[in-house]
């Protein structure tokens, strides 16, 4: 089920890209809806892939690496921060946000070559109990990995905070 989110995920992503530089921004439908909902896509991002991360520690028993943990760090507060936000109506957290999910997909896109072989490793395991960085778990359709989840999920949430900040600065995207 979560690779399967993840493929829709992609899917999407690659959409919003091709709508943004091909299309024209005004009367975009994808771009608007993305606009519109934008913190409340963000926020079931986010809160998927806090509960998904769980689920593969807590149920499947699949022991976080470090990287793992750090994707945590910089995944599981954007959880509560966008929710409060859409409780609050407060878009200006956005940024924030925004900064948390580009270090997260930095660490997610390491991981995610470090266990396709392509990354030199760091000593995972020397800094404390902890399984391998480069330990696969899961590879589903040949290539999703649970870091491949975690980089989707920032990347998603990037795109959707980029698209509230720049309708916020000005950007003529239409509701």
């Amino acid at each position: 089920m979560l690779s399967l989110l993840t493929v829709l995920g992609q899917i999407l992503i690659i959409l919003l890209v091709i709508s943004f530089f091909v299309h024209k921004r005004e009367g975009n439908f994808l771009l608007n809806f993305f606009k519109k909902y934008a913190f409340i896509i963000a926020f079931i991002v986010a809160l998927a892939s806090t509960l998904g991360s769980l689920f593969y520690s807590d149920i499947a028993g699949y022991e976080p690496c470090k990287l793992c943990w750090f994707q945590r760090i910089f995944m599981y507060p954007q959880a509560i921060i966008l929710g409060m936000a859409l409780w609050r109506k407060d878009k200006n957290i956005g940024i924030y946000s925004l900064v948390l999910s580009v270090v997260g997909a930095i660490i997610a896109g390491y991981h995610y070559l470090l266990q396709l072989g392509i990354a030199p490793s760091l000593p995972c395991s020397a800094v404390g109990y902890s399984v391998s960085c480069s330990q696969r778990f899961i590879m589903e359709y040949g290539y999703i990995t649970i870091p491949m989840m975690s980089l989707t999920a920032f990347v998603l949430i990037i795109i959707a905070m980029m698209i509230s900040q720049n309708v916020r600065n000005g950007d003529n995207i239409k509701s």
